[in-house]
C-alpha cells in the first residue's frame, strides 16, 4: 500500500512542476485526494458495498470537484491535475502513467448496463475540457487536445484535436519523460485553410500574369461588368 502512495506522490512530482513537496501535495492536491477516496470507493463497490462506495464518492465530489463513479477503474500512477469539473463514468478504465486535465468528462453513449464508457490506455494524455464520450479505446501515449469531443477510437501514439475529433498519426517518440506539450497539437482545419489560402495565392498570381500577357486592364473589365449588372437592374424595375 505504502509502495502505491510513493508511486502516486512521485508520479505527481513528475507531471506537475508546481509540485515543491511530499507534504504539499498531501495538503493541497484534490486531484491527489480524489484518486485516494475513489479507490476507497472502489473496493467498496467491489465487496459488494455500493451504497456505502457511492457516498464516499459523492463526499469526494463535495471535497475536490472531481466525480468519479466508484465502478470505474484506475490503473497506476494516474494524475489528475487541478481536476474541478473531472466526470469519470462507471465502466471508465484508466491505465497507468494517465494524466488528466480539469474539466475531461469519460462519459457514456448508452442506456444499456454493459461497458459503455472509454477505455484510456497506458501514458495517454487528456487535455482540459476534452470530452471522451462512448466504449471507445484511446491508444497508448495518444494525446487528446483541449476541448477536443472523442467518438471514435484513437490509435497509439496519435493526436486527436477538434469536434469532433479528428486523429493525426504520430510516429514513435521515446517515453521516459513525461510529455507535457499537449498545447502543441497539430490543427488539420488550419492547415487545410492555410493550404487553400496559399492555392488562392498562386491562382492570383497566374491570373495577372495571363491578363498582364493578353494587355487586359482588370479596372475596366470590372467597370464594365459593374455597368451590366445597373442595366440589369433598371430594366427589371
Amino acid at each position: 500500500m505504502f509502495d502505491n502512495l510513493k508511486d502516486e506522490i512521485k508520479a505527481v512530482k513528475e507531471k506537475d512542476p508546481a509540485a515543491r513537496s511530499t507534504l504539499e501535495i498531501f495538503l493541497c492536491y484534490p486531484g491527489f485526494y480524489g484518486l485516494l477516496m475513489h479507490r476507497v470507493s472502489h473496493w467498496l463497490w467491489n465487496h459488494s458495498f455500493k451504497l456505502l462506495a457511492r457516498m464516499n464518492s459523492n463526499l469526494a465530489r463535495f471535497i475536490t470537484g472531481i466525480e468519479i463513479h466508484p465502478g470505474a477503474t484506475f490503473g497506476k500512477r494516474v494524475f489528475i491535475d487541478h481536476g474541478m469539473g473531472v466526470v469519470v463514468g462507471e465502466t471508465a478504465v484508466v491505465g497507468d502513467d494517465v494524466l488528466i486535465y480539469q474539466g475531461v468528462i469519460l462519459g457514456g453513449t448508452s442506456t444499456e448496463k454493459t461497458k459503455r464508457h472509454p477505455t484510456i490506455e497506458k501514458g495517454v494524455i487528456i487535455g482540459a475540457g476534452a470530452k471522451v464520450m462512448g466504449n471507445i479505446t484511446i491508444g497508448e501515449y495518444s494525446k487528446i487536445g483541449t476541448g477536443a469531443v472523442v467518438l471514435k477510437d484513437v490509435p497509439s501514439e496519435s493526436t486527436c484535436v477538434g469536434v469532433p475529433g479528428r486523429i493525426v498519426k504520430r510516429k514513435g517518440v521515446p517515453h521516459e519523460k513525461v510529455d507535457l506539450d499537449h498545447n502543441k497539437l497539430p490543427d488539420p482545419v488550419a492547415d487545410a485553410i492555410r493550404t487553400i489560402t496559399k492555392h488562392l495565392q498562386e491562382n492570383d498570381e497566374h491570373i495577372k500574369v495571363l491578363y498582364d500577357k493578353n494587355e487586359i486592364c482588370l479596372t475596366d473589365d470590372i467597370r464594365e461588368e459593374q455597368e451590366s449588372l445597373e442595366d440589369l437592374f433598371r430594366k427589371e424595375e
